[in-house]
């Protein structure tokens, strides 16, 4: 009776390791240019190239290609030397304002219009996330106005 137990504990337990892989996982590009392929090749048809820092979601690791999100919902591969752990966010609303702390009366301290890359430096769990631009400005922008958390 206890090898069965075992088996079937180990069984749950490899049935339930998949439900990991639905958190999501954000990169950002490494390189200057990096080209999206529709498939795991470079003979794959090419979709289209993002810039360096641009925030993507991977949705499926094989190694040397990840299955990649963008902002707009599009899938694509991307090599994976091509991509790097460090975070970014995009601004995804018409314009995020970034405040000295995490609260809406806090004092701005910059807007960034949609688009703009903004490295995370922390993710909070108030719906706030403190950003950098890259001029070195600092400071706290909501969950909401960004892509990528």
């Amino acid at each position: 009776m206890p090898l069965l137990r075992t088996k079937v504990c180990l069984l749950l337990s490899a049935l339930l390791l998949p439900t990991a892989a639905w958190a999501q996982e954000y990169r950002s590009v490494s390189v200057p240019k990096a080209v999206l392929y529709d498939a795991p090749s470079a003979q794959a048809k090419k979709l289209f190239i993002v810039s360096q820092q641009y925030p993507v979601e991977v949705i499926v690791n094989l190694g040397e290609w990840i299955k990649v999100r963008d902002s707009s919902g599009t899938l694509a591969w991307i090599e994976s030397g091509q991509v790097s752990p460090k975070r970014t966010v995009l601004v995804s609303a018409s314009e995020a304002e970034v405040r000295e702390t995490a609260d809406e009366s806090a004092k701005l301290v910059f807007r960034a219009e949609k688009d703009v890359v903004l490295q995370l430096v922390e993710t909070g769990s108030n719906g706030w996330a403190k950003v950098r631009h890259r001029d070195g400005l600092t400071g706290y922008v909501q969950f909401s106005r960004v892509w990528g958390l």
